[in-house]
């Protein structure tokens, strides 16, 4: 089943995007070389006090920590620890949600540690954010889910890569309803499985957190002896971005964006609904 919000629910989570995205600013400047992992944690755990809100990563499935971070060739669910020290030219993913009395926010981005990045993983990041917004820009009235999955993989296979081949859009892991619980019904693909079918209408009330994870190789990942962190075969690095957004009567408004989703979605010819919490 697939939980439709009311307006009145859609502010509630609207609160709890915006804790989310509030951990993603303090997280950003402390992702810097020298930083552990762990200070990340703190930071989120430090916003989410400030906010009066709740982690709902830690103790998820039994998960130890606030945030997940997810270094280099980590796809998701890298656990923050003090052993894992940020280097200049690393790259980070960084997940992370927020509880609202009850209702949930989950968003993802991956940052830059330090300079001198090479234009491969400059480009990857770029991709795995731009294929993120196709798919935002295709949460609307009468599209289905398939046309979310079909945009996020439209999208990275038209971007040619600065070395060369394909990219790989991993397969194992992809985005999901959100709202009274993080993880709930429909499962999104990041890309199209004809066998799957177009999947559910998206109505006024659809709320679904878009997650692509794309890597510099193979798609295939395994995950490592701690049962979460999660790494890609070929040892290549990996890109995750991710928003919460709800479809409302006035359009999609993106829940863990400080703007709502405005500007971005400007770019691409579509109007975001209003904030109701402006």
């Amino acid at each position: 089943m697939v939980e439709i919000k009311t307006p009145e629910q859609i502010a509630k989570m609207r609160e709890a995007g915006l804790v989310v995205a509030a951990i993603h600013a303090a997280t950003r400047e402390v992702a810097v070389p020298g930083a552990t992992t762990k200070d990340l944690d703190d930071a989120a755990r430090k916003v989410l006090a400030e906010h009066g809100a709740k982690s709902n990563f830690l103790g998820y499935g039994g998960f130890p920590a606030t945030i997940c971070t997810s270094v280099n060739d980590v796809v998701v669910h890298g656990i923050p620890d003090t052993e894992t020290v940020l280097a200049n030219g690393d790259i980070i993913s960084i997940d992370c949600g927020a509880i609202v009395d009850g209702w949930h926010g989950d968003a993802a981005y991956t940052a830059f540690v330090g300079s001198g990045h090479s234009a491969e993983l400059i480009e990857l990041s770029r991709v795995t954010e731009g294929s993120m917004w196709a798919g935002i820009a295709a949460v609307a009235k009468g599209n289905r889910l398939v046309d979310i999955s079909k945009a996020i993989e439209g999208y990275i296979r038209r971007q040619p890569r600065p070395a060369g081949g394909k990219y790989g859009i991993v397969e194992d892991y992809g985005g999901h309803g959100i709202g009274s619980q993080m993880h709930m019904d429909p499962h999104l693909l990041n890309y199209v499985d004809r066998k799957r079918g177009r999947g559910p209408k998206l109505v006024p009330g659809f709320c679904i957190a878009i997650e692509p994870m794309v890597n510099l190789g193979t798609p295939k990942t395994h995950v490592l002896e701690d049962d979460w962190t999660v790494k890609s075969n070929d040892g290549s690095w990996s890109s995750h971005w991710e928003h919460s957004v709800a479809l409302t009567e006035q359009g999609p408004l993106v829940l863990t964006a400080p703007d709502g989703g405005k500007a971005r979605l400007a770019e691409l010819g579509i109007t975001a609904a209003p904030d109701p919490l402006a």
